[in-house]
This record gives structure tokens, C-alpha cells and sequence, in this order.
């Protein structure tokens, strides 16, 4: 069986993993085989390539599997870094994306779905994530980006856990103090590369026409 022509990368559209490492392909201007999963209904291919049955997974042309959206976005952006997102300051850079996929990523799940964490209120599990906000919006307050003025690694892959906070209760953020981060998000949500980004696909199955994704 020949090879395939570009990389595949199983996604799921709202998934915030799999929005982070498709926006940096489109960054790197990586061309890939776009395959939208139904988390219900996972294709077997998928669960061959990665036994964690999670997205993003990248299968690249040689047959290398990544299946996290950090190394996504790194093995993407190594390749070609045309916005310059990979920054000298990697600790940086690594120390944000750690405290999001951390304890922010946790309180974000229980602030969406409280109804599951009865240990406390939606309210205190929004204080909490407020503050992984608060050190956000004291950054964006000194310059444009999370780490100086041009986009980073680390506004890529924080944006969307963000939007994923403010839409929870859209009313509460944009009456917010935050008005730096609402900019910043802002500066995202409404660019021709995330319009494409989160453009509807139907579910993937065998023999489909693959769908190029650039």
C-alpha cells in the first residue's frame, strides 16, 4: 500500500486540544488529511494508532504517531515557523501552558460542569479558575501577547481553554474586569485562521474523500 501523501490528523472541532494543534498547523502552513472524529463513535484506525482514544492524534507520512497537541504544535512549528511562534524563552513559555493543562484545566471542568463536583459551588470553582485569568490579564496588561508582543507558543495553546471559560457564562466575562484577556481572546475568535480552523466537518469514515486541511 503506498504511502500517504501528507499527514492525518484526527480532531474533533470543539475540542480545545485538537484546536490548539490545528491552529498551529495552519500556522506552520503544514498540509494534513483532516479526519473529524465522533467521540461516540471512534473510527478503529484511530484506536490502533493511539490506545488512549483521545484527540488530536498526527500520523505523519512515515508512520510516526504523536498523539498529544503539544508535541503536535512543536513537531508542526519545528518544521516551519513562519510567525515565529517558538520563542528562546521556552521556560517561559512552558510554565504558562503547564499551569493551563494543570490546575486550570481542572477548575475549568468542574466551573463547566458543576452539577458532577458537588464538593463546592460554580461559583467558588470560577474564583478559582479567576486566577490563572488574574496572571493572564496582568500579562496582557504590559504588552499585546502573553510573552511580549507578537503571538506565542503559549498564546496558541491557552486560547482556547479561554474561550472555553468565558463561554460557560459569556454574561459574567464580558461584564468582567479582565478587559486585557477579552482583547486578547478577541484578537483570536475573530481571525480568518480560526474561522477556518472551526469550520464543520462531517465525521469521517472509510473511503471518504480526504479533506485537505492548510
Amino acid at each position: 500500500m503506498a504511502k500517504p501523501t501528507r499527514a492525518i490528523l484526527y480532531s474533533f472541532r470543539r475540542c480545545p486540544y485538537a484546536m490548539r494543534a490545528r491552529m498551529a498547523l495552519l500556522s506552520s502552513q503544514i498540509s494534513v488529511e483532516l479526519r473529524e472524529v465522533l467521540l461516540r463513535d471512534k473510527p478503529a484506525c484511530l484506536l490502533n494508532y493511539s490506545a488512549k482514544g483521545t484527540v488530536p492524534v498526527l500520523v505523519t507520512t512515515d508512520d510516526q504517531v504523536i498523539d498529544e497537541s503539544r508535541d503536535i504544535i512543536i513537531w508542526a512549528l519545528q518544521q516551519n515557523d513562519p510567525e515565529q511562534l517558538l520563542r528562546a524563552d521556552q521556560l517561559s513559555l512552558n510554565q504558562l501552558i503547564d499551569q493551563n493543562d494543570g490546575d486550570f484545566k481542572a477548575n475549568l471542568d468542574r466551573y463547566k460542569y458543576a452539577d458532577r463536583y458537588p464538593e463546592k459551588s460554580q461559583l467558588e470553582y470560577r474564583r478559582e479558575g479567576e486566577k490563572f485569568l488574574a496572571l493572564l490579564e496582568q500579562r496582557l496588561s504590559a504588552h499585546t501577547y502573553l510573552i511580549d508582543n507578537q503571538p506565542s507558543v503559549a498564546d496558541i495553546a491557552i486560547f482556547p481553554f479561554i474561550r472555553q471559560f468565558a463561554l460557560v457564562d459569556k454574561t459574567w466575562f464580558d461584564g468582567s474586569q479582565y478587559k486585557n484577556l477579552r482583547r486578547w481572546l478577541n484578537t483570536f475568535l475573530t481571525s480568518p485562521m480560526f474561522e477556518y480552523c472551526m469550520q464543520k466537518q462531517a465525521p469521517w469514515r472509510y473511503g471518504d474523500k480526504p479533506i485537505v486541511f492548510q
